[in-house]
């Protein structure tokens, strides 16, 4: 554990140059204490490393001294991906890591080099989850992360949306994969490849049993596959639809991507309006899509939606009259 904190040190004086005690002990989440005695050891050991007295002064090392000692061990090594996603990288619980892995790299650098790192990292900023909705908590997110990476079987109960709602599975994890805040594992099961959302695993019982990836295995082109699958199984029918003038003209305020990207490709009629044709996954669920923007849409087709919109309206007015 020393040994770990004492590189530490020397890697944060080598990529900020100076720091002083209170800094590294709040970045180490250590002592002043244990810092000024790791300091001295650092320089029993050899290592320049001097102090600048005075309000603006701190920990240094010689000028242009740099350790050599930043190589990556096996856990910071997988936390690399993870870099620049905080977020991501805690749920896994491999925050640790990925802070080691970063300072690692960072200390690799020249001082040019770190700066326009330090810019990059500072100026671009990755905020997974949708506007609206947080990202959900997955109690057996790390231990499902454990098992993709030692290729080990777990053992779950699942909550799923049709019956029976919750069974038991035994997984062969193969990767994770998060999209808009939602966690998903993708994993072999006895009836083929599988995708699970990592919050529904209600209980989750890890195991020792080591299991063989199939070869050829590749996570974003199964990934992908699967999206073009659930979307054609999901969007059954289609609707036609007259866009008013003024929905048409405040399209850039419309969280409706199959709308927006429609309209944008649509001729507009001489008075401005736009007839496009939708996606839909079935008539009750385009119905609550659309009720939303009243009267700047006019569904033309099928009549079984029209047919719900004018039912829905009117249960609407029998309810607020």
């Amino acid at each position: 554990m020393r040994s770990s904190r004492l590189l530490s040190i020397l890697l944060l004086l080598q990529t900020r140059r100076q720091l002083t005690a209170r800094e590294l002990a709040d970045e180490l989440e250590v002592s002043l204490r244990t810092i000024y005695r790791d300091v001295e050891a650092l320089a029993a050991a050899g290592v320049p490393v001097y102090a600048d007295q005075g309000r603006a002064g701190g920990y240094r090392l010689v000028e242009g001294y740099r350790t050599r000692l930043t190589g990556l061990n096996e856990q910071e090594a997988a936390a690399l991906f993870l870099v620049g996603m905080p977020g991501a990288a805690a749920a896994l619980g491999l925050t640790a890591e990925t802070s080691a892995a970063e300072l690692k790299l960072l200390a690799a650098l020249a001082p040019d080099q770190r700066d326009r790192a330090g810019r990059l990292k500072n100026r671009f900023h990755l905020d997974l989850p949708a506007w609206y909705q947080d990202a959900e908590v997955s109690p057996h997110l790390s231990a499902v992360a454990a098992a993709v990476l030692h290729d080990r079987r777990v053992k779950v109960r699942y909550r799923r949306w049709e019956e029976p709602r919750e069974v038991e599975r035994t997984l062969e994890p193969y990767g994770l994969v998060l999209k808009n805040g939602s966690w998903y594992v993708v994993a072999a099961t006895a009836g083929g490849m599988r995708t699970y959302r990592v919050s529904s695993i209600l209980e989750l019982t890890p195991t020792d049993e080591e299991f063989d990836r199939h070869d050829g295995f590749d996570l974003p082109t199964f990934w992908r596959d699967r999206l073009d699958q659930f979307d054609q199984a999901r969007f059954t029918a289609e609707a036609a639809v007259l866009v008013s003038k003024q929905l048409a003209d405040r399209m850039y305020d419309v969280s409706y991507p199959a709308l927006v990207q429609a309209v944008a490709a649509a001729t507009p009629e001489a008075d401005g309006s736009v007839v496009v044709t939708l996606p839909i996954e079935s008539i009750p669920n385009a119905a609550a899509a659309l009720c939303r923007f009243g009267d700047g849409i006019t569904v033309l087709e099928p009549p079984a939606l029209r047919e719900e919109l004018a039912d829905l309206g009117r249960k609407l007015t029998d309810l607020y009259s």
